[in-house]
């Protein structure tokens, strides 16, 4: 099986030299094939070489995680880039996934759980941690301040309602909740594959086409999603 090459981003030299160390004795499927000290090496870095993954600070100088995400997900969108950070500021999590950041995950984790979530991601999951997660789903929260926003997001909601049918909407209620496609077949008693069919047709119709901003979503519109999918 080939190794899962993974590149290093964060300032603080120390903390990803021992990251680096770590992942490279302790996983054997796991090779960090480069490191980063900022936003701006980790773009020229993947101009050079491509990485499976990126494990990507928030706060840098030069250029932030954020904006570097951004730059690479626009060249490369098949590069999963997950955030590693000390922080779980609402802005910065909304940012990096709504830039194509596939994860989001805290650097007090035990190193056990990140090199399972390098693995996850590599795969083609999403992963958040749940401190995050529980910020990200409050949607209505995370929105804008503009005093007219909260009429926009109602039409929006109604707009959501109309354009889905009742299982579109039972879909985009357990995406909303954090289930993966296998999961939502489980549950709805149908196969993956029609589960992957109604999620390309709710991207279709609601011009959306990232699983996060399909999660935000879904939690925003939570109380309508419920009173129609259960009608």
């Amino acid at each position: 099986m080939a190794e899962i090459q993974v590149l290093l981003v964060d300032d603080q030299v120390l903390f990803v030299q021992s990251l680096r160390t770590v992942l490279n004795t302790v996983a054997a499927d796991i090779h960090v094939c480069g490191i980063a000290l900022n936003g701006k090496e980790a773009v020229d870095f993947v101009s050079r070489q491509r990485p499976d993954v990126i494990l990507m600070d928030v706060r840098m100088p030069v250029m932030d995680g954020v904006e570097a995400t951004r730059i690479i997900h626009k060249e490369h969108p098949d590069i999963s880039i997950m955030m590693l950070t000390t922080f779980d500021d609402d802005s910065y999590v909304v940012e990096a996934l709504n830039e194509g950041a596939v994860g989001y995950i805290l650097k007090d984790v035990p190193p056990e759980e990140l090199i399972i979530a390098v693995r996850a991601i590599y795969s083609g999951k999403i992963i958040i941690s749940p401190q995050v997660a529980n910020k990200l789903l409050h949607a209505k929260e995370m929105g804008p301040t503009n005093p007219s926003s909260s009429h926009a997001r109602s039409s929006s909601e109604s707009n959501v309602m109309k354009y889905l049918s009742k299982r579109e909407i039972e879909v985009l209620k357990l995406i909303g909740e954090g289930y993966e496609n296998s999961q939502i077949a489980e549950r709805l008693f149908i196969a993956e594959q029609t589960v992957k069919n109604h999620v390309s047709i709710i991207y279709s119709k609601l011009n959306i086409h990232n699983r996060i901003k399909l999660m935000k979503l879904a939690g925003s519109i939570k109380g309508y999603i419920g009173s129609e999918g259960d009608g």
